[in-house]
C-alpha cells in the first residue's frame, strides 16, 4: 500500500495512532491499577483479602480466554465494528466495577471488562499497522510498545494515588469519561482498508461457521492456566489438589485444542503460522520479554514498598523516569530498524537488559537512595526500547497478508502468558527464597558468637534483652529479603542472557519491511 492509497482511506494517521495507542494503554493499565488497592476493596465489600484477589484473577483470566481469539473475532465482526465494541463494552464494564454493592458483582463485571479489554491489544497492533505507510509503521510500533511497557509500571502507583486521595471506586470510574472519548474518536477515525472491506465480502460470500469446540478449549485451557500462575503460590503450588487439577486441565485441553486446530477448515486461531521460522522465533522471544521485564516491573517496587518503607506515590516516582525514558527511545528503535539489521538490535537489547538485571542485583540493599534506584528502572527501560519492534518485525516476514491478525493475536498472547510465568517465578521464588536465606542466617546467630554479643552490648543501654533480640531478628529478616530479591533480579538476567542468542533462528527481514503488511488484522 502506497502512503497515497493509506491516506485516502485514513487521512489522520498520526492522531488515530495517539486514540489507538491510548485505548491500548488503558486496558494494560488495568491489569495493575487494582493490585494496591485489594485491601480497601476487601474491607468495603466486607470480603477476606484472599476472596478480594480474584478481582486481579477474573480480569486477567478473562483477558486470556479471549485474546487467542481476537483475530477471528475481528475478521468474523469487521475490524471497526469489533474495535468500537469493545472500548464501548470495557466502559460499560468498568462503570458497573466502579458502582459494584459486593464482591461477587464486581467480579463479574471485571470478567467483563477482561472479555471487552481482551480485543484492544492486538486489534490497536494491527490499526496501527494499517495506519501508515510502509516506510513509517516502526514509528506506529513504537507507540503501542509504549502502551504496553508503561501501562504496567503506572498502574499500581496511580491505583495508590487515587485509592488513597478519593476511593477504590474511582480506579475504575476514572475510566468512564476517557472510554467515552475514546469511543467517540474511534468512530471518526477508526476504518477498515480496502484489503480488509475486500476480506469481509468474501466471507460474507462464504457459509458462515463458527468452531465452538475451538472456542470451549480455549476458554477451559486458557483460563486454567491464568489461575494456576495467579494462584500458585498462594495455594503452594504442587502442593495444593487445587492446582494440580488446574495444570491437568490445562494440560488436557490446550493439547487437546492443538489437535483439533490443526485439523478444522476454519480455525479459530491458526496454529500453522508457527511453522514459519521467524514468527516461531519472534513468539519465542516476546515470551522471553514477557519472563524478564515485566518480573522486573513487579519487583523493583515492591522492593521499595516492602523493604525501603516507600509509599505508592514513592514506589511510582521511581518507575516513572523508566517509563519517561521509553517514551523517548521508542521513536529512535523505531528509525534504526529500517538501518541496522533486526536481529542485532533484539540480541542487543537482551544482552543490555541481562547486564542491566545483573547491575540491579548487586545494588540491592537497604542502603540504595531513590537517586540510585531510579538509575536501576531507567537502565532496565533502556534496552526495551529496542525489542519491542524489531521482535515484531520480525514475526511478519514471510507470513501471508491475510493471517496478520491471527499473527497479532498469538504474539500478544504469548507476551500476556511470559509476564504472567514472570510474575509467578519472581513472587514464588521471593517468597521461598527469603525462607530459605532466613534459616540460613538464622543458624549464624549465635549467642556464642562475638559479633553477637557485641551487637547485643552496644544495644544494651537503650533497649532491654527481648527488644535487642526483636531489633536483630528484624535485621535477619530484611537481611534475607535482600539476598531474596538479589537472586530474583540475577535470575531474570541470566534468562535475558541465554535468551539473546535465539534470535538468530530468525531470518533477516528485506529491505523496507519495518512493520506486519498494511492488510494485517
Amino acid at each position: 500500500m502506497t502512503q497515497a492509497a493509506a491516506a485516502s482511506w485514513n487521512p489522520r494517521p498520526k492522531l488515530l495512532a495517539a486514540v489507538v495507542g491510548f485505548s491500548a494503554f488503558m486496558e494494560v493499565l488495568d491489569t495493575s491499577i487494582a493490585n494496591v488497592s485489594l485491601a480497601h476493596i476487601a474491607g468495603s465489600l466486607s470480603a477476606s483479602q484472599d476472596e478480594a484477589t480474584w478481582v486481579l484473577t477474573s480480569y486477567l483470566v478473562a483477558n486470556a480466554i479471549i485474546l487467542p481469539m481476537t483475530g477471528w473475532l475481528a475478521n468474523a465482526i469487521g475490524r471497526r465494528r469489533y474495535y468500537i465494541l469493545s472500548i464501548i463494552l470495557f466502559t460499560l464494564a468498568s462503570v458497573l466495577c466502579g458502582l459494584a454493592p459486593s464482591l461477587p458483582v464486581l467480579i463479574a463485571a471485571r470478567i467483563l471488562q477482561g472479555l471487552a479489554g481482551g480485543a484492544l491489544q492486538p486489534v490497536s497492533q494491527a490499526i496501527l499497522a494499517d495506519a501508515f505507510p510502509p516506510d513509517k509503521r516502526g514509528a506506529s510500533m513504537a507507540i503501542y510498545g509504549m502502551a504496553i511497557v508503561c501501562g504496567p509500571a503506572i498502574g499500581p502507583p496511580l491505583g495508590g494515588f487515587i485509592t488513597d486521595s478519593y476511593s477504590w471506586h474511582w480506579i475504575f470510574l476514572v475510566n468512564a469519561p476517557i472510554g467515552l472519548l475514546l469511543a467517540l474518536a474511534s468512530m471518526r477515525l477508526v476504518h477498515d482498508s480496502p484489503a480488509q472491506l475486500e476480506a469481509q465480502r468474501r466471507r460474507r460470500e462464504e457459509p458462515f461457521s463458527v468452531d465452538y469446540f475451538g472456542f470451549a478449549l480455549i476458554a477451559i485451557g486458557m483460563g486454567a492456566l491464568q489461575v494456576m500462575f495467579d494462584k500458585g503460590q498462594q495455594e503452594d503450588w504442587f502442593d495444593s489438589s487445587f492446582i494440580r487439577g488446574c495444570l491437568m486441565i490445562c494440560v488436557a485441553s490446550l493439547a487437546t485444542l492443538v489437535w483439533w486446530e490443526l485439523r478444522h477448515p476454519h480455525p479459530i486461531i491458526n496454529l500453522r503460522l508457527f511453522r514459519n521460522r521467524n514468527f516461531f522465533a519472534a513468539n519465542v522471544l516476546i515470551f522471553g520479554v514477557g519472563v524478564a521485564m515485566f518480573g522486573a516491573i513487579v519487583l523493583l517496587p515492591q522492593f521499595a514498598q516492602s523493604v525501603l518503607g516507600y509509599s505508592a506515590m514513592d514506589a511510582g516516582l521511581v518507575m516513572s523516569p523508566g517509563s519517561l525514558l521509553l517514551i523517548l527511545l521508542m521513536p529512535i528503535g523505531a528509525r534504526l530498524v529500517g538501518k541496522i539489521d533486526p536481529r542485532l538490535m533484539v540480541c542487543l537489547g537482551f544482552v543490555s537488559t541481562g547486564i542491566a538485571m545483573i547491575v540491579t542485583a548487586h545494588y540491592m540493599s537497604a542502603s540504595v537512595s531513590q537517586g540510585q534506584m531510579v538509575m536501576l528502572r531507567v537502565l532496565q527501560s533502556f534496552s526495551m526500547a529496542f525489542l519491542m519492534v524489531p521482535i515484531n518485525v520480525l514475526a511478519y516476514v514471510g507470513l501471508p497478508p491475510t493471517e496478520g491478525g491471527n499473527a497479532a493475536a498469538l504474539i500478544n498472547l504469548m507476551r500476556n502468558i511470559g509476564s504472567s510465568v514472570g510474575i509467578s517465578l519472581a513472587v514464588t521464588w521471593l517468597a521461598r527464597g527469603m525462607q530459605v536465606h532466613q534459616s540460613q542466617l538464622v543458624d549464624r546467630v549465635s549467642v556464642l558468637d562475638p559479633a553477637y554479643q557485641q551487637t547485643m552490648a552496644a544495644m544494651s543501654g537503650s533497649f532491654d534483652t527481648m527488644s535487642a533480640q526483636a531489633v536483630i531478628a528484624g535485621q535477619v529478616a530484611q537481611q534475607a529479603a535482600l539476598l531474596s530479591y538479589a537472586d530474583d533480579f540475577y535470575f531474570f538476567g541470566a534468562v535475558a542472557l541465554l535468551i539473546a542468542p535465539l534470535i538468530w533462528m530468525s531470518k533477516r527481514p528485506p529491505a523496507g519491511a519495518v512493520a506486519p503488511p498494511p492488510e494485517a488484522h
